[in-house]
């Protein structure tokens, strides 16, 4: 009588834990990161006699939760992937805004100040027309600079980001270590404690959308928790620490380093393949590098234009003399790296300089200077397509001069070298005096009075090359074919120097005093021109004209051929609308990036829900099921009650 008594409360016992842990599923249903649990049972030894062995019940075995370590491990590295996706594709949205088209774009503002220049050539003496080239020179200067402006706070912004997530990590890898040591003592009893499994799965897998880790379970039920890199973030029931520092190469952008034992380690981006922090640093490191090198090198290609300009013509100052520079831009760097050799007193020991020689050659590019195995000798690397070559001091490189100081770069020195990263940022309006814009063009052509051909002046441009306005040059056509010859007079009419030519139609005359003569028409037999300094600067246009005609210029990006031939480039509008095209295919290109990797991390977890996941109807089943096999047990017990009653009963 008392084994049936056990076997109806055995199975009760069964059926109320079943029901038990349906009601803890069910409650836990809406919670993420919730494994379904269900109650393990076997049956009880049955116990034999002469007839026969009798069983003896059923036992509750244990707790399970639904668990699959490859679906979980799909789950997780699929939201550490979105996660960077996202990251980057949110930074480039904002990217994309100072990079505006339209009236409120560098483009429309540098557009606005060629058509003020066409309008000062129309009336070089205009007073009114020079302060409006003034004021759209200051409109030009201060978007640059603006644009320039919002990518240091969009910096600034990658820096809080990255150090606000390396404060949750390490919340969360203190976390995981003290769940850690609480699974470990309850592993000693044999028991799976699946809520706080639970609990370390669904941190370890919030700390895989900042940062990309990977698990080893130990014997003892604790989890090591390790970056891609193969540094340990948590190892047992202790907890590294994610730091956020200078990098080492410039220290206005963020890197990553862990500290470990009081060890601190960099974490390179290169072992960073997901999570949020490797989308910031990659947006960082590429994306923001990019457009700001590319805002430098419009801006410093525009501005030494218009300065160079400047100087080739006459200003309305008395006397009349070269024109002062219009704007002014913030110099290029040379940064020593942070492990570079120093001096006894901490001072870097090596040196280099950077000097801006043609900005129409410079490239939207950092560079990375290192020593060779040759004496003098330095590896030069451009950053943004890798092109690696040999370069000695003094040398000029896509325009600009590398001049190495004394000492030498010691062994293991490295530079990182920015011509244009930071030209935008301090790229202001120089000149204020109205009078101070050179219209006018230090030289004047004029055609012979007795000239029979159609030929007339075009233009007359300078070519940057030093004008002597003491010298006159004389052109006379020798043949009807385009020969001619040309002498250079000085300021006392001593013959200075003379040749020969061919001209040919839509080709300029190129004397060696600095200046490009162009023709419309064509030059009989005895024509002459003749080409002397301006004497009545208030009322000539020729340096506007040459200022207003760059807008059609070539003038950024252009690289040299085999031949030291200019070649690509592309004119300040144009490089603009360039620009927001490459940004805007790189949002374009993250955005569908963040799509696909979203629907990967959907797609995964429906799987990991279909197999861990709580499903209500069938816990409402099962509840009906528990409830019916916990009364039958009951019922079990009444009747063992009624038999011991009634055997009572007999036995007085």
């Amino acid at each position: 009588m008392s084994s049936l008594m056990s076997i109806g409360m055995r199975a009760m016992a069964a059926s109320n834990a079943a029901l038990q842990t349906t009601g803890h599923n069910i409650a836990n249903a809406s919670v993420e990161g919730y494994s379904r649990q269900e109650v393990q049972l076997e049956t009880s030894a049955g116990q034999f006699s002469g007839a026969g062995f009798f069983g003896k019940g059923v036992n509750v075995v244990n707790v399970r939760r639904a668990h699959d370590q490859f679906l979980t491990m799909q789950a997780t590295a699929a939201k550490s992937l979105s996660a960077m996706d996202e990251a980057r594709a949110n930074q480039l949205t904002q990217l994309e805004d100072i990079f505006p088209p339209g009236e409120q774009g560098l483009g429309n503002a540098m557009g606005e100040f060629y058509a003020a220049m066409v309008d000062l050539a129309n009336a070089p003496s205009d007073p009114s027309s020079r302060q409006v080239v003034l004021a759209r020179a200051a409109d030009v200067a201060d978007r640059y600079a603006a644009s320039a402006n919002r990518l240091d706070i969009l910096q600034a912004g990658v820096w809080s980001d990255l150090q606000t997530s390396a404060d949750t990590v390490n919340a969360m890898a203190e976390q995981v270590a003290s769940l850690n040591n609480q699974i470990a003592a309850f592993r000693g009893l044999s028991q799976l404690p699946n809520d706080l499994l639970d609990q370390r799965d669904k941190l370890i897998s919030d700390i895989s959308e900042i940062l990309p880790v990977n698990t080893i379970t130990a014997s003892d039920g604790s989890v090591g928790v390790f970056l891609t890199g193969g540094q340990r973030l948590v190892l047992g029931t202790e907890a590294s620490k994610i730091m956020v520092q200078p990098d080492d190469a410039d220290p206005s952008r963020a890197a990553l380093a862990i500290s470990t034992s009081g060890q601190v380690v960099p974490l390179g981006q290169t072992g960073l393949d997901g999570g949020a922090m490797a989308g910031l640093l990659r947006f960082q490191n590429d994306d923001l590098v990019d457009a700001r090198n590319q805002l430098g090198q419009m801006a410093t290609a525009f501005a030494t234009q218009i300065n160079d300009a400047q100087a080739q013509g006459l200003d309305l100052s008395d006397p009349p003399g070269s024109g002062a520079p219009m704007f002014t831009l913030g110099a290029p760097q040379a940064l020593a790296s942070g492990h570079n050799a120093r001096d006894a007193s901490g001072n870097f020991i090596a040196s280099v300089d950077l000097t801006v020689t043609d900005a129409s050659l410079l490239q939207a590019s950092d560079y990375e200077l290192r020593l060779t195995g040759t004496a003098g000798q330095y590896s030069l690397v451009r950053l943004s397509d890798g092109l690696s070559r040999t370069v000695s001091d003094g040398e000029e490189v896509d325009g600009f001069r590398i001049d190495v100081g004394t000492p030498d770069l010691q062994p293991g020195d490295r530079f990182l070298l920015q011509p244009v990263g930071r030209a935008a940022s301090q790229m202001k309006r120089a000149l204020d005096d109205v009078k101070g814009i050179a219209a006018a063009s230090p030289l004047t052509a004029v055609a012979g009075v007795a000239n029979t051909g159609t030929a007339t002046v075009a233009q007359l441009r300078m070519t940057g090359e030093t004008v002597d306005a003491g010298l006159t040059a004389s052109i006379t056509f020798t043949s009807a074919t385009g020969d001619y010859h040309w002498e250079m007079r000085d300021a006392n009419g001593a013959l200075a120097s003379s040749g020969d030519g061919v001209w040919q139609a839509g080709e300029p005359i190129a004397l060696d005093n600095g200046f490009e003569l162009d023709l419309n028409g064509v030059p009989a037999q005895a024509d002459s021109f003749s080409v002397g300094r301006t004497t009545f600067p208030a009322s000539n246009n020729g340096n506007a004209l040459a200022m207003s005609a760059m807008a059609d210029e070539r003038m950024v990006g252009l690289s040299l051929d085999a031949a030291g031939n200019r070649i690509g480039g592309a004119t300040a509008t144009d490089a603009y609308a360039s620009t927001m095209a490459d940004i805007g295919v790189r949002v374009q290109g993250a955005q569908s990036a963040a799509a696909v990797s979203a629907a990967a991390v959907t797609q995964t977890n429906d799987l990991l829900a279909s197999k861990t996941g709580v499903n209500l109807d069938e816990e409402a089943s099962r509840l009906i099921q528990f409830q019916q096999s916990y009364q039958a047990a009951a019922k079990v017990l009444q009747v063992a009650q009624s038999i011991f009653d009634t055997m009572l009963q007999l036995g007085s």
